[in-house]
């Protein structure tokens, strides 16, 4: 059984813990985990797939299998690549409700903001903003 959204967090804010603020740890940590994330074809990496409001380029794509939503994707910078893993790692087969109704405290936990700066903090603002309207998108989509 999948873990909660919560559970998942809670793992992400403990593996970040034992970087203890260590700048340059935490970066590679975060493209460590964006070097996990499954490639994504390229028929995929088109325009319309690039989440707005990214520095870096990000092909975010969505799809809604058995009443839960399945993301995929990648970019052009490691970092930026392990910032989606991560919410990826959270949201990836929820039904639609879950992700809408989730609270992501993760981000503040583990100081996103000062490891990436505001630029990529903004960006990883769009690429949640851009899940959470996927969600929408299905929610009312018979299972």
């Amino acid at each position: 059984m999948k873990p909660e959204i919560n559970e998942i967090q809670e793992e992400i804010i403990e593996e970040f813990s034992l970087l203890e603020n260590d700048m340059e740890s935490t970066i590679f940590y975060i493209m460590e985990m964006g070097s996990k994330l499954p490639p994504l074809e390229e028929k995929y990496k088109v325009e319309e797939n690039i989440v707005k409001g990214c520095q870096s380029k990000v092909w975010l794509v969505s799809g809604f299998e058995n009443g839960k939503v399945i993301f995929k994707a990648d970019s052009n910078t490691e970092i930026t690549k392990g910032l989606i893993s991560m919410l990826i790692r959270i949201w990836n087969e929820r039904a639609p409700e879950e992700i809408l109704d989730s609270e992501l405290y993760f981000v503040e936990r583990i100081g996103m903001r000062k490891v990436v700066g505001s630029q990529r903090s903004n960006g990883f603002a769009s690429m949640i903003r851009q899940m959470k309207l996927y969600a929408l998108a299905y929610k009312n989509l018979p299972v």
